[in-house]
C-alpha cells in the first residue's frame, strides 16, 4: 500500500505540473518533433521568459528533455505517453463538450 501511495503522489504531482493552458500548449508544439525556445515563443506568442520557466518546470518533473547544440536548446518529450495521455484527456473533454451542446438543445427544444 505504502508504494501506491508514493506512485499516486508522484502522479499528483505530474498533473499538477501539467495542470498550466501554457504547458499543454507546449506539450502540444512538440509532438511533432523537437523544438528551440525561440521556435516555441513564436509558435506560443508568448514571452521567452515565459516559456523558459515552462520549460524548465517540466524539465525539473521530467517530462521533457533539453540538448544544447551551440547556442540553441532543444526540448522534446522525454515519453511519448505524455502526449498520450494529453491527447485522451482532450478527447474526454470534447465528448462531454458534445454531450453538453446536445443538453442545452434538448432544453432549449431546438
Amino acid at each position: 500500500m505504502k508504494q501506491n501511495r508514493t506512485l499516486f503522489e508522484l502522479q499528483s504531482e505530474v498533473c499538477k505540473t501539467l495542470a498550466s493552458a501554457k504547458r499543454l500548449e507546449i506539450i502540444n508544439a512538440l509532438k511533432e518533433g523537437e523544438k528551440t525556445v525561440g521556435e516555441l515563443v513564436e509558435i506560443l506568442g508568448v514571452p521567452k521568459a515565459n516559456v523558459s520557466q515552462h520549460l524548465a518546470v517540466m524539465r525539473h518533473k521530467g517530462i521533457l528533455f533539453a540538448r544544447r547544440d551551440g547556442v540553441n536548446i532543444y526540448y522534446r518529450i522525454a515519453n511519448v505517453k505524455v502526449i498520450q495521455a494529453c491527447t485522451l484527456m482532450r478527447e474526454v473533454l470534447t465528448e462531454q463538450m458534445k454531450e453538453s451542446s446536445k443538453l442545452i438543445d434538448i432544453v432549449s427544444g431546438t
